[in-house]
């Protein structure tokens, strides 16, 4: 018997959440949220601790009942399934493994425990089980135990047991959050070839953006229990919808500035304004990485150097704009020219994104 996801080629097979609400006394956990994932989409739910990406997850897993609003799954109504109904395979941070049983048992404990009527024989939970140490690349592993393996090991052991029941939709709760950095983006990549060769639809949470970004087939970034933006992993990065946004996708630089008459100004420098700028006072937000250096005497805005620092490949360059220290990278083996440690330059963001101020 080999491992099979749940078929199915119809698009309305997909997860719909429409105003869904959820309040912890006076904390609103969730408010209003309203997304969509299609059939077999990867979504990647990203935002800070607080912001209701957890609370969401845990009302698709039915373990908790919201106040208000609806989830469809292929048309169903899901809150209306009770749980075992709903085929939902979920995976946690800290593994969940049961201690007193081995590697091969923990995937089966889904289908063990099954009615009567529905509990696969024998021969066939043994096929399944052990596809799925193929599928996660643990063949030989199936009789230790969870304090034999490592952490990376055991997660897959908790992705293959919440497969095993052949779920329509795999719910991961930060299940790389107890790993060391160089396990996670080992498992990132394996992560998604797994999802990819499954067949189902995932939904995945996370504070770690570049996570988020790497993995997904769109994003939704969640504030406060708002949904803030909703899009593909490129989108939401080159055009955030919102400071925040910006600021939670990567590390990024801000300034005063003034729009008016289609040209931007900002402290001495001006400049043509991007399209569709807002007029008016501004904040304007751009990345590190992303400055043209510029001689004193040239166009942009005046940076005084005071520390460089060599990070492997780039390069740190803390300078002094407008009164307050700004730090600023380069990429490359040299420096730019006239960078030099205590010298004025002039500096000019590349792609600067405007907000309305306040």
């Amino acid at each position: 018997m080999s491992f099979r996801p749940a078929a199915s080629t119809d698009e309305a097979l997909a997860l719909e959440i429409r105003g869904v609400s959820k309040q912890y006394g006076r904390f609103p956990a969730l408010k209003n949220v309203s997304l969509q994932a299609r059939d077999r989409e990867f979504l990647a739910l990203l935002g800070p601790s607080g912001s209701g990406k957890t609370t969401l997850l845990r009302v698709l897993a039915g373990l908790e009942e919201p106040d208000a609003g609806e989830v469809r799954f292929g048309g169903e109504d899901f809150l209306a399934l009770p749980v075992r109904q709903r085929k939902v395979g979920m995976v946690f941070q800290h593994y969940a493994l049961f201690r007193h049983m081995t590697v091969a048992q923990n995937i089966a404990f889904g289908l063990t425990v099954r009615k009567r009527s529905e509990k696969p024989s024998r021969s066939e939970i043994a096929d399944r089980v052990a596809d799925l140490l193929s599928l996660v690349q643990m063949e030989d592993l199936g009789k230790r135990f969870p304090a034999q393996l490592s952490g990376g090991q055991r997660q897959r052991v908790a992705l293959a047991r919440a497969l095993a029941i052949e779920p329509r939709m795999l719910l991961l709760d930060e299940p790389f959050g107890a790993l060391d950095a160089q396990v996670r983006r080992e498992l990132r990549r394996w992560l998604r070839e797994l999802h990819d060769r499954a067949g189902v639809t995932t939904v995945f949470v996370t504070h770690d953006q570049e996570e988020a970004l790497d993995l997904a087939d769109r994003v939704a970034i969640l504030k406060d229990g708002e949904l803030i933006q909703l899009g593909k992993p490129n989108e939401v990065y080159e055009h955030p919808a919102t400071p925040f946004v910006f600021d939670f996708l990567g590390q990024s630089c801000r300034l005063p500035g003034m729009v008016d008459g289609g040209r931007l100004r900002v402290a001495d420098w001006e400049t043509a304004a991007p399209a569709g700028a807002p007029q008016g006072a501004v904040e304007v937000f751009f990345r590190p990485d992303e400055v043209d250096f510029a001689p004193a005497d040239g166009a942009g805005l005046v940076a005084q150097i005071q520390g460089i620092a060599r990070r492997g490949p780039d390069v740190r360059i803390d300078c002094l704009v407008e009164g307050a220290t700004m730090e600023l990278q380069a990429h490359g083996p040299s420096l730019p020219t006239g960078v030099t440690s205590g010298l004025p330059v002039r500096i000019r963001p590349q792609r600067p994104q405007l907000y309305p101020a306040g």
